[in-house]
């Protein structure tokens, strides 16, 4: 008892003070960087896309959804000293000053003279990302990566005549459907005694091998509407289920309210929920990226979200250089081939992550209300199930929602975390979920 103390203690101490000046380092690191990146963005591409350092009327592009409502406030209310000062007016003023001068054209002769011989074209990804054959294979297809597994056309299958579940599955953030077909896959029955089922594992827009488009703001709405035009009007769903993880709990909700006539159920694995409030999104942020410098991992979350440029930095460092640190990850583990878990967690851009961390995490909270509400009165099954030591997303957001719609299953796994949930008992985890679609008696395909 007096060890858990102390190390209470040590970890209230650490996150006083200490973090306080870490976190007032990085306002001021974020708003110089802000300025270089809008330099280098101006040598190296000519054209200049805006931050979201300024306020999103301010913002050129913004104008991309026609309803302002899909983009989250946290983007452009995020917290900062110095910018709340007018530290960015220089910053605003840049480009002008720079084009005036002619520093920067200069500077895109100097360094790439074969580069302004050539006609202009809007290329696939930024200087920052990474531009290697597997990042831009994506500009060849419009539509998502999916993972299909379904039974094998035989006679016996041909004669079943058993009606087909379809279950479509949604990874969460950084990660892609590797998170699902590497694991729960192998555990999941093409066909039972009465149903044949077929699966889809989505990558995400703006991750794995899924398009990321640079003039994409990565809005709930956008990621709907991709799986709906690229899983479900190709494949002819007219009935199925949704299996979720994290943050694609949130697309999952959007995505099964929007086909409430045809989702059968849905399930939930740790979503991120905090109720339909004013206010919603920024008190995601607070939650999810807490200003602390204990434990490393809310360390990490709150320097990736609340700052866009040191963020969009350890992108250009990690994940525009993912290829030289794989090597050397290799080298030092002795490994020929890498976990897929390391290798999918690159797969994405700063743009992605970035604009799917805020309007899906932060923005989506504002419409998972109403989403839930629209499915519970379309009498659609809904399952949701945590860990009990999740310090990603707080146990609270599975009580809130219980208390705010009863009927809604919720289970609580005792000794796992966000991703043990799952990972630790993967057969009990696909036992359930075909159980719910047993006993999700909606119509048929």
């Amino acid at each position: 008892m007096m060890a858990s103390t102390f190390q209470e203690n040590c970890i209230s101490v650490i996150n006083g003070a200490p973090s306080w000046a870490v976190f007032f380092l990085f306002d001021l690191l974020d708003n110089f960087l802000c300025i270089v990146f809008r330099f280098v963005d101006q040598v190296m591409e000519e054209k200049l896309e805006s931050c979201q350092c300024s306020n999103p009327q301010e913002t050129s592009g913004y104008e991309f959804l026609s309803d302002h409502q899909h983009l989250s406030e946290t983007l452009y209310r995020r917290r900062n000293i110095f910018r709340q000062a007018g530290f960015l007016r220089f910053a605003r003023k840049l480009p002008e000053i720079t084009k005036k001068i002619g520093i920067a054209t200069f500077l895109r002769n100097f360094l790439f003279p074969e580069k302004m011989k050539k006609v202009p074209r809007e290329v696939a990804n930024r200087w920052s990302d990474c531009g290697c054959k597997n990042c831009v294979s994506w500009t060849n297809n419009d539509k998502l990566n999916v993972i299909v597994k379904q039974p094998s056309v035989s006679p016996d299958l041909l004669m079943s005549n058993k009606p087909v579940d379809n279950v479509i599955f949604i990874h969460g953030f950084l990660a892609s459907s590797s998170y699902w077909t590497n694991t729960v896959f192998k555990y999941l029955p093409e066909t039972t005694e009465k149903t044949n089922y077929r699966f889809f594992a989505v990558d995400l827009l703006g991750f794995g091998d899924s398009p990321k488009p640079r003039d994409c703001r990565y809005s709930l709405q956008e990621h709907v509407e991709m799986i709906e035009k690229s899983v479900i009007l190709p494949n002819n769903l007219t009935s199925f289920h949704v299996v979720a993880h994290s943050m694609g709990c949130i697309v999952a909700v959007a995505l099964a309210a929007k086909f409430s006539g045809s989702v059968k159920s849905v399930a939930l694995v740790a979503p991120p929920y905090f109720g339909d409030k004013e206010g919603a999104s920024c008190d995601a942020l607070d939650v999810i990226a807490e200003k602390k410098f204990w434990p490393p991992t809310s360390f990490f979350s709150a320097m990736m979200a609340w700052y866009e440029h040191i963020a969009r930095g350890v992108c250009f460092v990690v994940c525009r250089h993912h290829r030289t640190w794989e090597k050397i990850i290799k080298i030092i583990t002795w490994r020929s081939k890498l976990p897929m878990a390391i290798t999918e967690l690159t797969k994405h851009t700063h743009q992605s992550s970035w604009h799917s961390m805020h309007n899906v995490l932060c923005g989506g909270a504002k419409f998972t209300d109403k989403h839930l509400e629209s499915l519970i009165n379309s009498g659609v099954k809904i399952s949701v199930v945590q860990g009990d030591k999740d310090a990603v997303v707080p146990i609270d957001c599975l009580w809130n929602m219980k208390a705010k719609f009863p009927a809604v299953e919720v289970e609580v796994i005792a000794g796992t975390d966000h991703s043990s949930v799952i990972m630790s008992r993967r057969e009990v985890f696909v036992a359930n979920l075909v159980k719910l679609w047993a006993s999700s008696g909606k119509k048929q395909n």
